[in-house]
């Protein structure tokens, strides 16, 4: 019986994910430092799993499911992981007004695309920054999430810790962070 409770913590220690991430911090221009935790990804993570439907329990799985719907035209779906739905089902309806099926599966269907590539998840608290690298258009984008009940959802209210992780996607994008 004891060992079986030992087997049980070390398989559970295997298996915690590595959300946690290593720590790593930004200096600003102004002197103040951001300290986030970032971790990282298998080189296909970006890819969805044909026939998987992923829940928005991880930020990878958001980002990837709110991209899908995207990719799909599905902009109320993707309003609805937010934690502003009606207010991110206004601006996705107005910005893409007259899209069609094509538009959008070429504007986000990409996203999937073989030599695209997850960075990595930087965390500020329940907040989190998925940042995407689009290899067509050599761009690095990021998806905003916080965590609430369970789940994590697009950050569509402002907030500190959202303004510290933009910071740290500008690092990243101009290469003074890696």
């Amino acid at each position: 019986m004891k060992h079986r409770g030992l087997a049980a913590f070390l398989l559970l220690a295997l298996a915690w994910p590595a959300a946690a991430g290593d720590p790593r911090a930004i200096e600003l221009e102004n002197g103040e430092r951001v300290a986030y935790l970032l971790s990282t990804f298998p080189e296909d993570s970006h890819r969805l799993e044909s026939g998987k439907d992923v829940a928005p329990t991880s930020a990878l799985n958001t980002a990837k499911l709110v991209t899908r719907y995207l990719s799909e035209g599905r902009i109320e779906d993707a309003s609805l992981l937010s934690n502003a739905p009606k207010a991110r089902y206004e601006r996705l309806r107005e910005g893409f007004e007259g899209w069609s099926a094509v538009d959008f599966e070429r504007a986000y269907g990409r996203y999937f695309a073989p030599g695209n590539r997850i960075v990595g998840e930087a965390a500020i608290g329940e907040h989190r920054l998925i940042m995407w690298y689009l290899k067509d258009t050599d761009y690095l984008t990021g998806y905003f999430l916080v965590e609430i009940e369970g789940k994590l959802l697009l950050d569509d209210v402002p907030s500190k810790q959202r303004a510290s992780l933009r910071r740290v996607l500008e690092a990243y994008r101009s290469g003074k962070a890696q």
